[in-house]
């Protein structure tokens, strides 16, 4: 997640589809009889990235920021995995600060290219570590659902995409420079996108964002069902890579285990951890290795994506 400003279990029920979107502003919301059950997202096999990105950042300077080696030895990894379940991939060049940026754009084949639900996440770190939950957490989540999709050669009404963001931490210059470069048909196509940064933060809460009704009630359908109250996501407004869409239009919503704001009292009794204690206190540094995860929360948040994934393509 971008520096702010100062002063600044699985998902495996069957949910109508009809249900998921009442309320909501999601386009092309037409009533299908029942959503395909999401499955579970293996927290394993997601650990098993962030330890992939771990080991990439140390071997290159101890990050994988930016124009940096660590970075696209990054998105190389993703993308193998991608390429080798049968995604179409697509890599976008782009420039800031006078070095070459990457995203990582994957289309699952099939499903209405009129009716597009996106999710994303930023793949980089900032310079001072490996970022592995800021933001491996989202982007390993990301992949690993994108890899069920495959796995279960899921096939739905609507038509997936996923992206894995350059450049967050310098102010959401790859996504901007993505949502940018689509025409305004190809804008109106994007039905949805959901957003995933910091989704492992080790003294976790469990935040929902509010922009679009449809989705926000999709996400609180999950944490309902599983017993764990959410609250609004606040801290991270404007900082992430939701906001290029936003500002274009675009419905989006994500989810958040917060950084280095301080969890309270009462949100420690509601999700345990430790109050006055950051959500995540190696936010931004060179402790935000592979043992800054809750583990219980990566599972909960990669289970909660595949189910509004699942549920809002269907």
């Amino acid at each position: 997640m971008k520096l702010s400003l100062p002063g600044r279990a699985s998902a495996t029920a069957v949910v109508a589809a009809a249900a998921l979107l009442t309320g909501g502003s999601i386009a092309g919301a037409a009533p299908a009889p029942v959503a395909a059950a999401a499955p579970d997202i293996p927290v394993a096999n997601v650990k098993a990235h962030l330890t992939q990105l771990q080991s990439i950042a140390t071997a290159n300077g101890g990050n994988r920021a930016h124009g940096r080696t660590g970075y696209k030895a990054s998105l190389d990894y993703v993308k193998a995995k991608l390429d080798a379940a049968g995604f179409t991939t697509t890599v976008q060049q782009f420039t800031s600060g006078g070095r070459t940026g990457y995203n990582l754009i994957a289309d699952w084949p099939g499903g209405d290219t009129g009716q597009v639900v996106m999710s994303g996440s930023h793949l980089d770190s900032v310079t001072a570590g490996p970022g592995i939950n800021d933001n491996g957490s989202g982007s390993a989540a990301v992949l690993e659902t994108a890899l069920a999709v495959a796995r279960s050669n899921y096939q739905p009404t609507k038509h997936l995409r996923f992206a894995w963001w350059g450049a967050e931490e310098l102010g959401m210059v790859g996504s901007r420079y993505y949502v940018n470069s689509l025409t305004t048909a190809n804008r109106s196509k994007i039905s949805g996108y959901l957003n995933f940064d910091m989704i492992g933060s080790p003294n976790p809460g469990y935040f929902v964002y509010d922009d679009d009704p449809a989705i926000e009630k999709t996400f609180k359908t999950y944490f309902t069902g599983i017993g764990v109250s959410t609250e609004i996501e606040t801290e991270g407004d404007g900082r992430s890579d939701h906001a290029p869409f936003k500002n274009a239009g675009i419905p989006v919503g994500g989810l958040f285990s917060g950084a280095d704001y301080i969890k309270t009292s009462a949100q420690a009794a509601k999700w345990g951890g430790t109050a006055g204690k950051a959500f995540d206190a190696c936010y931004h540094s060179s402790c935000d290795t592979s043992s800054n995860i809750n583990d219980t929360a990566l599972n909960r948040n990669a289970d909660a994506l595949a189910y509004a994934v699942w549920g809002l393509s269907a």
